[in-house]
């Protein structure tokens, strides 16, 4: 039986960490969107083009291959930047291209591809209401702005990427407000969907709730299976 998991959430919210740990234990294919507009968004700034500029951006869809490997390395266009897509610049312009419809649409239809044939885990903004609006479980994972930043502040250092908590926090607001209120597919919580409070949680505790949750989704739904 092929399954379809989303998980959905604001910046930092740690759902690529655990979707990654869940998609492994289940032996589910892993899709992290994020890295994709992450990645289309370092092409445009290789590019020397502003990020805020729409009719600038576009022009890439179609120029920009992104591969998602199975090591969770990123490509685009032959280049690895699984590391340069972490950085603090990055992460400051994402949202911007994420709010483009063109760049949506460009990357959503590659997104569907990867599921048709795969049990998968997908996270990002609008999986369960735009991508995936079909998925057999949709799961929104919550954390307050504190603890996000802080997570991200920590993986950032351990990473080697320089930044400060305060920088850190400040991107958190400044994306989670143009993730939802941006005019194509924004950050919403699907009806069906099981919110995750994951705030004074550790991410081992996170993934077997997230694990139980998968369970009795799919028990409820094909109880002969």
């Amino acid at each position: 039986m092929k399954v379809t998991v989303a998980i959905d959430g604001p910046a930092a919210a740690g759902k690529s960490t655990v979707a990654k740990l869940v998609a492994k234990k289940l032996g589910y294919v892993y899709i992290d969107t994020g890295a994709m507009y992450r990645a289309y968004t370092w092409y445009c700034m290789e590019k020397g083009v502003d990020c805020q500029d729409h009719d600038a951006c576009i022009n890439f869809v179609g120029e920009v291959s992104i591969v998602l490997k199975e090591d969770g390395a990123v490509l685009c266009n032959d280049i690895d930047v699984t590391r340069a897509i972490r950085e603090p610049r990055v992460s400051g312009n994402v949202s911007y291209i994420a709010s483009y419809k063109e760049i949506r649409l460009f990357l959503v239809d590659q997104q569907r591809k990867m599921a048709e044939s795969n049990s998968v885990i997908m996270d990002g903004r609008d999986i369960g209401t735009y991508v995936l609006p079909n998925a057999d479980v949709k799961i929104f994972q919550i954390a307050s702005v504190e603890t996000r930043a802080k997570r991200r502040y920590d993986e950032n250092i351990s990473k080697g990427i320089t930044c400060t908590l305060e920088e850190i926090e400040e991107d958190v607001r400044k994306r989670d407000y143009i993730d939802s209120h941006r005019d194509f597919a924004p950050l919403t919580c699907a009806e069906d969907a099981i919110t995750l409070d994951t705030s004074n949680m550790s991410i081992e505790e996170v993934v077997d709730a997230i694990i139980n949750i998968i369970d009795k989704r799919l028990k409820e739904k094909y109880p002969n299976a």
